[in-house]
């Protein structure tokens, strides 16, 4: 059974730092793709950062520069790293697991698993 659990949300000011983790048990990330998603109050859920299964990471344009995906030192863990947060970045962020034979995608309708989600609030 595929599971996330996302973890490491909380509220910061603007211009402050956060450090998401992304565990997954049930099938090695090493040979899926996973895309961190967003959700604020009454918007779409959109994705905005994912890691293929030979480790390229890719980003919204929009972010680029202030997120960076990586691999945790405990297995099965993907690490988003926000900086420079802003009070636009505040929503509910979810992971989000495609099995083998995948690939780079925003689009929500792709992932067949997803976690319980993590709360970021950012104040201005």
């Amino acid at each position: 059974q595929v599971q996330l659990v996302e973890s490491g949300g909380g509220s910061v000011q603007a211009g402050g730092s956060l450090r998401l983790s992304c565990e997954v048990s049930g099938y090695p990330i090493s040979s899926s793709c996973i895309t961190w998603f967003r959700q604020s109050p009454g918007k779409e859920r959109e994705g905005f950062a994912g890691r293929l299964p030979g480790g390229n990471t890719f980003y919204h344009d929009s972010d680029k520069g202030r997120f960076t995906l990586s691999r945790g030192t405990a297995n099965n863990t993907l690490i988003l790293q926000m900086r420079s947060l802003k009070p636009d970045d505040t929503a509910m962020y979810y992971c989000a697991l495609q099995r083998a034979w995948c690939g780079a995608s925003f689009h929500k309708g792709d992932f067949q698993y997803w976690g319980q989600g993590t709360q970021v609030t950012v104040s201005s």
